[in-house]
This record gives structure tokens, C-alpha cells and sequence, in this order.
């Protein structure tokens, strides 16, 4: 069988590993010894929680991130082509969803070898089937844009979607804009329109509730810094 590049999940909060992840991926995370990962800190405590030895050479780490370049990627091939299996994992979730990895991904894939991915949690996933809107027609729109005037051009877009469409929206913004985002949403939208707050999915800190923008008016949740999806549609 040719070498193979698996796609790993990593939990999505602090919880262990044995939580959420089977016990065959977890197996497989200990067989693999070279890693692509998109932080290496990140990468490191969560082998630990899942019960793997770190040395100074093994396992092998590659840097996954906004700052690699295209050519580097081919790098990253070189393991597959020795023979040996290769693990891909984000900071936390699935991989190349709403993070660094599709490129790579695609690489391999032009390459000829196996992607394999593993079943495990996802923040965008778990937002939406928590959040009573439909998961029949919907749309992950990653993070909005951080200017004012654009974000509330695209929250209203995205509005018109989810009446002309029957289409919910799914996005995500970087934690420390989280407040912000709120308030456009909250101005902006219809007070009809259902908003889902899905904040620190999994942690012991959770919170999950779907109101209309009419009833989050009247009291908004703390989220500041707080990891955040965003879910805003109708009822069918």
C-alpha cells in the first residue's frame, strides 16, 4: 500500500484527547512519526495529552502556516516519497477547514498518494447542528472582513442569502474582534433574524444559545477573546 497522508482532528478544546478521539486514531497517531502541523506548540501538548513521547528529533515536525510559501509545500512531500506515512493536523479542529492544509492536501493528491481523513470534532459542524437552523442549505463563509463598513456590507449580504435562499450562515471571527462583530450583527440585521453564539464548543465553559437579533439586543454575551462561530438564518 502506498504511503499515506492522514488528516488527524484535534480536539477543539482543552479536554483530552480520549474524549473525543477513537482509540484506532489515536493508535495511528503513535505508529506516525513525521507531522505537518500548523502549530508546533500546539502540536506538541496535544501528542503529550494523547499519550506520545516527544525527544528532540522524533516525531519530525513540519511548519504548516500563513507564512509558508508554495514552495516549501514540495518539502513536505518528501517523507510520502521515502515511504513513510504522514500526519496533518491544525491548532485545533479538522484540518484545511477554516485553516492552513488545502494546498497540501491538493499536492498530495497530484503526487498519487493516499489522503486519508479521520472522523473528529469541527467547531463549524458542531455550531451548526447545535444551532436549530437549517443544515439542509448553508454556507461557511470563513472570517468577515475587519473593516467596519465591509464587515456590515458583508453581514447584510449574507442577510439577503439567508431570506432569498432559505440558506443559513455559517462564519467566524478572530476572538479579540468577537464584541464588535456582535454589534454589527445586532445594528444590521433584521430582528427576526436567528443569530447562534456558539462560544468555546466542548470546554467547560460552554455556551450555545439561538435568539432572534431582536432579543440579543436587549443583552449581549461576554465573548471577548472567547473562540466563537457564528451561525444566522431561519427558521424552515
Amino acid at each position: 500500500m502506498k504511503p499515506s497522508l492522514y488528516l488527524f482532528p484535534v480536539p477543539v478544546s482543552e479536554k483530552s484527547p480520549m474524549i473525543v478521539l477513537a482509540q484506532e486514531i489515536l493508535q495511528l497517531l503513535k505508529r506516525i512519526d513525521v507531522f505537518v502541523v500548523e502549530n508546533l506548540n500546539t502540536a506538541r501538548k496535544f501528542l503529550k495529552m494523547a499519550g506520545i513521547e516527544i525527544s528532540h528529533d522524533k516525531p519530525e515536525f513540519y511548519i504548516l502556516d500563513e507564512h509558508t510559501s508554495a514552495s516549501e509545500l514540495f518539502e513536505f512531500i518528501l517523507p510520502l516519497q521515502s515511504g513513510r506515512d504522514v500526519g496533518l493536523m491544525s491548532e485545533a479542529g479538522m484540518p484545511a477547514l477554516a485553516d492552513p492544509g488545502e494546498e497540501f492536501i491538493f499536492l498530495v493528491h497530484q503526487a498519487g498518494f493516499r489522503v486519508v481523513p479521520l472522523p473528529g470534532p469541527s467547531s463549524i459542524i458542531m455550531a451548526l447542528i447545535a444551532s436549530g437552523l437549517n443544515g439542509q442549505n448553508f454556507a461557511f463563509n470563513g472570517y468577515l472582513p475587519a473593516k467596519k463598513n465591509d464587515r456590515i456590507r458583508k453581514i447584510r449580504k449574507l442577510e439577503e442569502r439567508i431570506y432569498r435562499e432559505k440558506q443559513t450562515q455559517v462564519f467566524m471571527e478572530t476572538p479579540y474582534r468577537n464584541m464588535a462583530l456582535l454589534e454589527d450583527l445586532c445594528q444590521s440585521c433584521n430582528p427576526k433574524t436567528f443569530l447562534c453564539i456558539a462560544t468555546n464548543i466542548s470546554g467547560e465553559d460552554e455556551f450555545i444559545q439561538t435568539k432572534p437579533i431582536g432579543n440579543w439586543k436587549k443583552k449581549l454575551p461576554d465573548i471577548h477573546k472567547k473562540p466563537t462561530v457564528f451561525t444566522l438564518g431561519i427558521q424552515k
